[in-house]
């Protein structure tokens, strides 16, 4: 059967502390195994932090006038972001799906061309309540999408696991967001669903009362949704919305702390979005 006829989930795993990768491996594993077609996309904020710290580098974050927080990427954060996320984290969940004998295809957006993106030129940020322009940052917005390859990699078996590292025009690795990056292959690929894991349970509108989560969020509500999203948990609405105007089904916004993360958020546990 032709991968164009079946349906394809996009799963992205948060990087953040908390977020438990050997229970979203194991459920991943037995989703897999059922004949559901997966791509994994994963962050690493918590690793590259860490070694950015041991390495003398601790990372800085720019918070945009809208209100966006993002990594300040000059040249040696970049290096220190490909080690950590590309290097550590993505050949460590590609060796794990290995030994739990799914063909696991550890990848970042440079290779094969996956994930053009454009860099960003100039960034605005507000500091101290002044805004300044920032112009030495290796990070972009992702363009385009190499569909072929993640078609070919499916239809031949293999799982994608995919860093959120993207190629410039002019060759340069950028670090991209990876909720974004998720939308952007799930929108790529028409995915039935993107599911997003992350250390809390879904969006809250109460934030840190874990007994707020908003339980379902009707695409034309995403805008009010933004509003009582809370630093990183943005980034993962205006993936949502991006997502969903790709033409995606659904998204939901679940929690990778627990046992079968991926199951739960299948089941509709969490923020669903659509």
């Amino acid at each position: 059967m032709s991968i164009q006829n079946q349906s394809v989930i996009v799963v992205k795993l948060g990087g953040t502390e908390g977020v438990d990768f050997s229970a979203i491996c194991s459920d991943a594993v037995d989703i897999i195994k059922g004949g559901q077609k997966l791509v994994l996309v994963h962050g690493g904020s918590a690793e590259a932090n860490a070694l950015g710290e041991a390495l003398g580098s601790p990372p800085k974050f720019i918070i945009s006038p809208s209100g966006f927080s993002s990594r300040y990427t000059d040249r040696k954060t970049l290096e220190i972001f490909c080690m950590a996320v590309n290097g550590k984290i993505n050949t460590l969940l590609t060796a794990q799906l290995q030994r739990m004998g799914v063909n696991a295809f550890g990848m970042s957006g440079v290779d094969g061309q996956l994930l053009w993106a454009s860099r960003k030129e100039a960034i605005q940020s507000i500091e101290n309540g002044k805004r300044k322009i920032i112009r030495d940052d290796f990070s972009g917005k992702i363009e385009r999408v190499n569909t072929d390859l993640l078609l070919t990699l499916l239809e031949n078996n293999y799982v994608p696991v995919v860093a959120p590292i993207a190629l410039s025009p002019e060759g340069d690795p950028l670090n991209v967001d990876a909720d974004r990056a998720a939308a952007m292959i799930a929108a790529a690929l028409q995915a039935d669903m993107l599911i997003l894991l992350t250390a809390v349970p879904g969006l809250m509108s109460k934030y840190p009362d874990e007994t707020s989560v908003i339980a379902y969020i009707a695409q034309a509500k995403l805008q009010q949704a933004m509003e009582a999203a809370q630093g990183r948990m943005k980034k993962k609405v205006l993936g949502a919305e991006e997502a969903l105007q790709g033409g995606v089904k659904r998204v939901v916004i679940g929690d990778g702390r627990v046992e079968k993360p991926i199951s739960k958020a299948l089941a509709g546990k969490g923020t669903v979005i659509e």
